[in-house]
């Protein structure tokens, strides 16, 4: 029995604990980019003494990602872009990492 359009597909433990936050996080780094910056940038100029002098800029960064984190419409929009990807999959068999490449043209 095939699912329609309108329901939801199910989605396994791993789908919904693992996979959906793991790109939560990978967009919250997106959308925190400036304080992923400054935090990075922080590190690379204070070397082993960064647990000290980061202070404020790794407290900046960890708020703004855990303001996403937080967000269950943040979570709801990953989760349809995981199931619009997932259902893109196993009807083509292509990965979403792979579909962006270009497919070789004949000549």
């Amino acid at each position: 029995m095939e699912a329609t359009k309108a329901e939801e597909p199910f989605l396994r433990h791993v789908e919904t604990d693992v996979l959906i936050p793991k790109m939560m996080r990978e967009k919250a780094k997106e959308l925190c980019a400036e304080k992923v910056t400054a935090f990075n940038h922080c590190c690379k100029e204070t070397g082993f003494l960064m647990v000290f002098k980061c202070r404020d800029e790794n407290a900046a960064l960890k708020e703004c990602l855990t303001v996403h984190y937080r967000d269950s419409a943040f979570f709801e929009e990953c989760k349809q872009e995981y199931i619009k990807e997932k259902l893109e999959f196993q009807r083509t068999g292509v990965a979403a990492k792979n579909r962006s490449q270009k497919l070789p043209t004949s000549m």
